[in-house]
């Protein structure tokens, strides 16, 4: 771990350790950016930031508000200082939508504000047993007024249109009037890149008694989303409220006057329905008055009944159990409940850098997702796995031209997208980085391997596989000065601190990885399915002699190694750079990507984030123990993780090689990036892959689980300070269990007939005749 992380880390927690709640225990204007982010609430479809519900009373340089649907954004013009051919003109954003959170309560005209009066007592807590946020204020006016406020707050994971607040309010001390004003709020603006920060106009707004909807379109893509509101008051408030409505160009209003009673409690319950479309000619406003409709008639409390249900479920497939360390069992769970509420699930959206929880990186998705992000779901959601391939699927042909925009064959899959067309307009940092298409062919081997879905790689998974080896074909060319081998230059792998260079080895490797499984699943979807082989091949232009092509190809493949160090070199050029100790850099200069000019960077050995080590393990059947060492040994000194990407992978490969106390400390620099905020950033959103990459550290790494050709193995540790650790894994249709202790290991078949794997050397086979099974650690 560099010296600079340790220091960063090196600080009291933010929310105490509790095992299934985050807990913000005082309200404080210095952790309101970060408690925005922490607190976010989604599912996939859309995401709301954990901003207050009344007006926020700091300075607005410590408030990002934001709400959000998964896909829907703004297009601007790409600005270049200098035009080059063949750039991507068009960016995409994601678009801050209207704010229907808003309620603020007044008593008689004195409004609720945390910075004015007096708060006797606060606490906000995200509940992720049962997905849920609730926030209970007791607050004195400057008259000496009490009132004691509790909210609580959903977004729903089984109806993904529906969002839900319950506010409940009593006045302590005092009888009088107490006003609540509801409202959708559509005059809102995107706080960051876009230049044009109003994206949005209301085209429509309505308002009844008890409900309203508003309208907005995106000026840019003609998007439009509506807002469905529906009040439920209980039958206290009823009797007591009186109800004013206003409409206005950019929101809707509600305010409920009520003639409150001392140590009487009021409930108003606020549904909102949203819905949106970009299709010519159709409204969505229909479906979200149906949405909320239906949920009203449902009711909060049911609302809230099947949240419960909905994450009872999802925990029973992707909890891990830690035992000695409760502060990383809080964080397991707050990272796997973050990845639930990021990842778009309907095969027409992915999961974006900061999920739904934050405008930085624009609502992209990169090649974070099918490496980070899928194999958390391949091995225990498969079914989200595969709508997040469909994905790529569906933006085949916005790869194709991609790939004709820079001269090639087959797809090019966007470095940076929304809508499946390239939005980076900085080359050397996107459009360089060919890898994105091996990185989605591992994924689809590794989805299918796992899975065993025949249907999916038949009509789906097949012709992805293809058309990304068709572009490497392409991309390479024959070099005579390389012993006539097959070459891939100009290219960039992982560590973007060394865009441009020739015969990236993580690139090479993949690249032939990918062509490989190209071929191998052509050739067994033939035999099995000769008739969608034959349509496939037919549609896309598939020739036998093309298939041949990639067969030889692939055996040419220039695969890097220096024989004087013994090592995988990084690329062509980056032992001839200029060494340099990481840890002799200054901390004001980390890091380097906002401190060095990208020259600097690129004439120095030094790494941005894990390359030659994410190679030892994806394909590390390919390499030997001692090589992974060495390679270790050798990159690690000169890797600053500049990247939240980069911990986790040392941290498995540390693991593997037996250098726990490096292993551990990765890990624990991925594990609570974001509660503890190490990084001073998670106010602009979670970084979504790097808490993939945590799962990934503890099930790959200390699980030491491995996949390869189809074959599970496991090669287990315990961490010093546990007591045990525990999870599932679904494997070929198959659920298992394994529970890690200091010398030994329990597996056991959960559910499914049969499944087979390696402990160490060791078979193990689980079946009904043989359920579970305690072997030692080697």
């Amino acid at each position: 771990m560099r010296t600079y992380h340790a220091r960063k880390m090196d600080k009291e927690a933010i929310y105490p350790s509790q095992a299934w709640k985050i807990t913000e225990e005082e309200f404080l204007l210095d952790h309101n950016h970060h408690n925005e982010a922490i607190f976010t609430l989604g599912n996939g479809y859309m995401g709301l930031r954990g901003t207050l519900e009344e007006d926020y009373p700091g300075s607005e340089d410590t408030s990002t508000p934001g709400f959000y649907i998964n896909g829907v954004y703004a297009s601007e013009k790409i600005m270049y200082g200098e035009e080059a051919p063949n750039l991507p003109q068009n960016g995409q954003t994601m678009v801050n939508l209207a704010d229907w959170s808003e309620i603020n309560l007044y008593i008689n005209e004195e409004k609720l504000n945390l910075l004015k009066g007096q708060i006797l007592d606060y606490k906000r807590e995200l509940d992720l047993q049962q997905g849920v946020l609730r926030r209970k204020i007791l607050w004195e006016d400057r008259q000496g007024r009490k009132i004691e406020v509790k909210i609580t707050r959903l977004i729903s994971l089984s109806r993904e249109h529906i969002g839900a607040i319950r506010y409940q309010f009593k006045a302590i001390n005092f009888s009088g009037k107490i006003s609540v004003n509801s409202a959708v709020n559509g005059d809102v603006s995107n706080h960051h890149h876009l230049r044009d920060k109003k994206a949005l106009e209301v085209i429509e707004s309505e308002v009844d008694t008890n409900t309203g909807h508003l309208l907005h379109r995106v000026k840019s893509t003609n998007f439009k989303v509506a807002y469905v509101v529906e009040h439920l008051l209980d039958e206290r408030s009823k009797d007591n409220a009186e109800v004013k409505k206003r409409s206005s160009d950019n929101r809707v209003d509600w305010i409920f006057d009520i003639s409150a009673v001392e140590g009487e409690e009021y409930t108003i319950d606020k549904i909102v329905g949203v819905n949106h479309s970009q299709e010519e000619g159709e409204n969505p406003l229909s479906d979200a008055r149906a949405s909320a409709a239906r949920a009203s008639i449902t009711g909060f409390e049911n609302l809230v009944e099947e949240q419960a249900e909905f994450m009872s479920g999802y925990w029973q497939d992707v909890d891990v159990k830690i035992d000695g360390d409760d502060s990383l069992q809080q964080a397991f769970r707050f990272n796997a409940f973050h990845i639930l509420q990021a990842t778009g699930k309907d095969g027409q959206t992915s999961v974006a850098a900061k999920g739904i929880s934050g405008e930085y990186y624009e609502g992209h998705y990169f090649w974070d997702t099918e490496s980070y992000i899928l194999p958390f779901y391949a091995f225990q959601r498969p079914e989200v796995a595969r709508n997040l391939l469909l994905f790529r699927y569906n933006t085949l042909d916005k790869a194709r031209k991609n790939a004709e925009r820079m001269k090639l064959n087959g797809v090019l899959f966007p470095w940076r997208t929304i809508n499946g067309e390239e939005a980076s307009g900085f080359f050397m940092g996107s459009t360089v980085q060919y890898h994105i298409n091996a990185d989605i062919a591992y994924a689809v081997n590794l989805y299918y391997q796992v899975s065993r879905d025949q249907e999916f790689i038949e009509n789906y998974g097949l012709e992805i596989l293809i058309e990304t080896a068709r572009m490497w074909l392409s991309l390479g060319s024959y070099i005579p000065m390389k012993n006539n081998q097959f070459c891939f230059n100009v290219v960039c792998g992982p560590d973007e601190y060394k865009p441009g260079v020739n015969n990236n080895a993580y690139t090479n490797y993949m690249a032939k990885f990918n062509l490989d499984t190209a071929v191998k699943m052509a050739e067994i979807i033939k035999e099995r399915a000769p008739e969608k082989y034959k349509r496939l091949s037919e549609r896309i232009g598939l020739t036998e002699n093309e298939i041949k092509e990639m067969k030889e190809i692939k055996e040419d493949i220039y695969l890097p190694h220096n024989e004087e160090l013994e090592i995988t070199p990084q690329d062509d050029s980056f032992l001839y750079k200029n060494p340099i100790e990481v840890d002799n850099i200054p901390d004001a200069e980390l890091p380097l990507v906002k401190n060095w000019h990208p020259l600097i960077i690129w004439r120095y050995q030094v790494i941005k984030q894990a390359d030659v080590i994410l190679l030892m393990l994806q394909l590390g059947d390919q390499f030997g123990r001692d090589l992974k060492i060495r390679n270790y040994d050798y990159y690690e000194p000169k890797t600053t993780h500049d990247s939240s990407l980069s911990p986790a992978i040392y941290s498995i490969l540390a693991s593997e090689i037996g250098y726990k106390n490096q292993a551990y400390n990765y890990f624990m620099q991925t594990a609570r990036l974001d509660l503890d905020d190490y990084n001073e950033n998670a106010y602009q959103g979670v970084h979504t892959a790097c808490m993939g990459g945590t799962w990934l550290a503890l099930v790959q790494g200390f699980g030491g689980m491995r996949m390869f050709n189809g074959k599970l193995y496991f090669h287990p540790h315990l961490p010093d300070s546990w007591n045990e650790y525990q999870f599932r894994l679904r494997f070929k249709g198959s659920q298992i269990e394994v529970t890690v202790k200091e010398n030994q290991v329990k597996y056991m078949l959960i559910s499914g007939d049969k499944v087979e794997f390696k402990h160490y050397d060791q078979l193990i086979v689980l079946e009904e005749s043989n359920l579970s099974q305690e072997v030692e650690i080697q």
